[in-house]
């Protein structure tokens, strides 16, 4: 993900109707592999489309310095108070702290 935030951060993602996104929310991008862990993020850009094809698609930008320090430093799955990871879901207020604090929001 730090490619993308660098050359092309401008991303088309399509999330659940359950958990609809806001202009200038944030997204965390849990990866499991080589670790349990975020080390990715964006900002949404605008409210969802209503696309027939695809619900609530939205357009999200990901941040290239705070993308990068989580690179380097990513939240694990443990520090994120997570019982199990599921594709969208809220993160938790003490887990947002460690987050905002290690990707320097």
């Amino acid at each position: 993900m730090r490619r993308p935030a660098h050359q092309d951060p401008e991303l088309d993602l399509w999330l659940s109707r359950r958990n609809r996104m806001n202009p200038g929310d944030r997204l965390w991008f849990f990866f499991s592999q080589p670790q349990s862990a975020v080390a990715a993020v964006a900002e949404v850009d605008g409210e969802p489309e209503d696309d027939p094809d695809f619900s609530y698609r939205v357009d999200v930008t990901l941040l290239p310095g705070p993308t990068d320090a989580l690179y380097a430093n990513p939240v694990s799955w443990d520090e994120l108070e997570l019982g199990q990871v599921r594709s969208v879901q809220k993160v938790k207020p003490g887990a947002l702290k460690s987050l905002l604090a290690r990707a320097g929001l």
